[in-house]
Parts: structure tokens; sequence; C-alpha cells
């Protein structure tokens, strides 16, 4: 890193530096890359620079930024000027360097990056879910233009930048909160209960996502990355440099950050990936702050506390006129006197007179919950065990009848073969529920390059196969006992364990 690279943001003119930057990146936003004096000056105060400024003490700071080599200066040679005064106002411009924009980018990034705040977005692991589903079926079509791999491409690795800096800097919040003790117990009570919810929501489901990406990851990397890599060369259309560095580096840097994408969903080297450690983090954080939830409502429900009661003590102790008092109030704090269990007995009260002395007399057994809780033991009969015969065969009975329905649910719906979907004609309320649900898997999963849609069940058991309907193909129709419900009349093909042969559209209704 250059020495003086960011010498700008410290000194007495230190904003005043920072705002002249600024004034430029802005000019350069409207493609105008060179400013002369009273330009920068209206720059300035476009930017919202309100204080005075002499041309003498603008002149001196940019000098100082040239001097930095943030600012380079040029003469104006295509200007007419009318006066010698105006010749100096006009002659020199200035324009940033490639060490300024670095300079005014880095700033911004940092103010950016404390300004904003990390999250865990689903909607990022689904967004690089589609673009690679997307670029796996692009691959299989040459027909395909370059320009669209390469953007998908560009979209894939802005969404992994997006995960991996808002995961990072997430990560740091949640860190800083699980360590962060303030006053005001309300708002931090909320805070951390917001911030459970959030992450459990986030939790939910992130196994099935980082799957489906780690499959679609794989089915990229069937076409090869190599020829991801060439056609989003060519469709990154780069313009034409003395030599192959440029290419080369922009391929090298597409390589690093597949395997970085690798990394964080399917390791090269078998290992667990990134977002299964932030699973581990996010459960880890669930626990800390229930924790520390409970660790608040308890405090809130006890009325004092032992370091509040020994400063009060402490107090006391301190405003005691004599020792007589000081002794006195320590007996009386650390219960140094009469013996609670003094009205114990001995179990034979009569071989003890009752005219003994307390040396003298045998000892009387004390129960150690009588020191700790100020009762004694009470002794009674053993409860019942509960008989739960009838509950656990009333549960297996119910269970039994579940699976039954089940299997007839999967038996009415296995088609054997390819059918309509307006061949099922009438169905019971409750096998229809079954179908929707397998047709929503279905559209949820990525087609193939023929359009197709495969899906399982929760337990892999029931398969589907949809295939899209036909032109000008009339709505299907299912009547149940509930309703009737209308839709596309797709191709559907429904496989249920052990099969059966094929039917005629006819024979799939309930």
């Amino acid at each position: 890193m250059p020495p003086e690279m960011f010498r700008f943001t410290s000194g007495e003119r230190a904003e005043l530096y920072v705002a002249i930057l600024h004034a430029f990146g802005e000019a350069n936003e409207r493609l105008e890359t060179a400013l002369g004096l009273d330009d920068v000056r209206a720059r300035l105060r476009s930017i919202g620079w309100l204080d005075p400024l002499e041309d003498k003490d603008l002149t001196e700071a940019l000098g100082s930024l040239r001097d930095w080599r943030l600012l380079d200066v040029t003469q104006n040679h295509a200007e007419n000027y009318r006066t010698a005064d105006e010749y100096e106002r006009r002659n020199l411009q200035y324009s940033l360097t490639r060490r300024g924009e670095a300079a005014l980018a880095g700033v911004v990034h940092a103010m950016g990056v404390l300004a904003s705040t990390g999250a865990l977005q689903t909607a990022v692991l689904d967004a690089i879910a589609d673009r690679l589903g997307e670029l796996a079926v692009l691959l299989g079509d040459p027909a395909v233009p370059d320009r669209r791999v390469f953007s998908t491409l560009v979209e894939l690795e802005g969404h992994l930048e997006a995960l991996r800096g808002n995961t990072k800097q997430f990560n740091g919040e949640l860190q800083r909160l699980l360590r962060a003790e303030g006053a005001d117990q309300d708002t931090f009570r909320e805070v951390k209960a917001a911030t459970v919810a959030y992450l459990q929501e986030f939790t939910t489901n992130l196994e099935q996502r980082s799957r489906a990406i780690a499959d679609r990851i794989e089915r990229v990397e069937g076409h090869g990355v190599a020829l991801l890599h060439h056609r989003a060369l060519v469709g990154a259309e780069l313009p034409p440099t003395a030599g192959e560095d440029a290419h080369i580096a922009w391929s090298q840097l597409r390589q690093a950050r597949w395997e970085g994408l690798r990394a964080w969903f399917l390791p090269v080297d078998g290992g667990p990936p990134r977002v299964q450690q932030l699973f581990v983090v996010a459960r880890r954080a669930i626990i800390a702050l229930l924790q520390v939830l409970d660790r608040i409502s308890e405090s809130r429900r006890r009325s004092t506390s032992a370091a509040a009661d020994f400063r009060e003590l402490a107090r006391w102790f301190a405003a005691a006129p004599s020792d007589d008092d000081l002794h006195l109030l320590w007996s009386t704090a650390f219960g140094l006197g009469s013996a609670r269990h003094a009205h114990l007995g001995h179990p034979d009260p009569e071989l003890v007179a009752s005219t003994a002395r307390w040396a003298d007399a045998p000892p009387v057994e004390v129960s150690a919950l009588l020191r700790s809780a100020g009762r004694t033991e009470r002794f009674s009969r053993t409860g019942r065990v509960r008989d739960v015969a009838a509950v656990k065969a009333e549960r297996a009975r119910r269970a039994r009848e579940e699976r039954a329905a089940l299997k007839d649910a999967w038996d009415r719906l296995d088609t054997g073969g390819g059918i309509r979907l307006s061949g099922f004609g009438r169905l019971d309320h409750e096998v229809l529920e079954r179908l929707l649900d397998l047709l929503g898997r279905a559209l949820a999963a990525a087609p193939d390059p023929h359009g197709a849609r495969r899906a399982t069940t929760g337990d892999g058991r029931v398969e589907i196969l949809l295939r899209p309907p036909g032109a000008h193909r009339a709505p299907a129709v299912i009547r149940t006992p509930r309703g009737v419900f209308t839709g596309p009349d797709y191709d559907v093909e429904i496989r249920a364990p052990g099969g059966r042969a094929a039917r005629r559209p006819g024979e799939a209704t309930g």
C-alpha cells in the first residue's frame, strides 16, 4: 500500500481533502474527468460544502493532493483566454489519478461498512441456486448467446460475494451482541429475542437449500467449468490489449471465484462446507442468546440479588455507632445465634431428662435440608406408576391407520406410466391433497433441457415426473367430495413403492 495514499483523511484539512475527492468522484460519474478551479468550487457547493473557501486555500489543498499523487494537473491549451487573470484561473485542470480513484473508493467502502449491517438472507441462497440451474441449461444449449452465459455468471458471482460479505459482517455483529452488556435491559432483551427469531428462520431448510446448490454445481461441472469460463470470456467482450495477460487474469479470477463457491457448498477435498459451519455458529448463537435471555428474566423475577444485599449490609456496618452494634449486626446477619434445630427432640425423649445440659445430652440428627431450606424431609408413600398400556395401544392403532391411509393414497396415485392430469377424474379429498403436494414439489424443481420437472417426497419413496401440457389442451378437471379442482392438463407419471402395471387414464380414479 502506498504510504501516502490515505494521508488526506487526517490533519486539519482532512474534511476539505475528502470533500474535494468526493467532488471529483461526483464529476466522474457524470463523465467529467477534468475540472478547473471554478469547476471544483462549484462541485464543492453541489455536495454541500458551504464554508467560505479562498482561492489560495483551495489551490493549496489541490496542490497537496497533487503532491500525494491523488490528483493530476494538466494545462488546457484548447481554451481561449481574454485576460491574464482568466488564464491563471482556467489554465490548470485537475483530474483524479488511478491512486486517487482507489483512495476515494477505499474511503467510500469503509464508510459503507460502518453504516451497513450484515444479514443472513435465504433469498441470496435461492438466487445462487437459480443462477446455477440457469447456467446448466445455458451450457447444454450451444445456440444460446455467450453474452447470456457471461451475464448469468456475473450475477452468480455477485450473489456469492453478497453472501460472503453479509455473513462475515453479521457474524461479527452477532459476536459483539453476545458480549454486550447494557444498562437498558428492556432494549437488550428485545434485540436478542428478535435475533433468536431471525436466526431460527434462517436455519430453517438451510440444509435443503445447501444440498440443492451442491447438486446444481455438479450439473454445471458435468458440462465443464472450462467451457463455462470460455463462453463467459467470449461473452464478456473484453477490450483489445497488447497481449493475452488481461484474458488470462480474467480467467484466473473466474476460476478462483468458482473454487470459492465450491468451498462454501461442495469442497473439493470432501471436507465440511462453510455453509455447514455457518449453521453450527447460528445454532450456538441461538443457545447463547437464550441463556442470556434466561438470565435477564431471572434477574427481573428476583426482587434483589446477593451482591445488592452485601452492599446494603456494608452500608449498615459503616453506619453502626459502636462495636456492640457491629457484633449484634454480625450475629443477626450471618445467623450466629440460637440453632434453628433447637425444637428437634431425641427419638426416645424418656431416655433424656428435660434438665440435662446440652453438652451432656446425646446428639440429635439434623437434616441437611433444614439448614438450606428451613424445613425437614417428609417421607410418604411412593406414588403409583401410571399404566400407559392403553395409551400406547391407542397411539399404535392411530399410527397403523395413518400408514394404511398413506399407502392407500399412494396406491391410488401410482400411475404406472405417463397419463394426463385430467385422467384422474375423481379423487377423495385426502388423495387430492397428496397429489397437490407432489405437483407443488415438481413445479418448485428446476426443469431439465426438455422442460420436464422431477421431484420426490421427503422420504424419497414416491417420485413424480411432470411434463408441460401440449398446445391447445383443455384444462384438467378433478372432482372431489368438497369441490372441483381445475388446472393445466400436465402429463404426469407417479411411481409409488411397489409400483404397478400401466393403466388406462380412466382407471386412475379414486
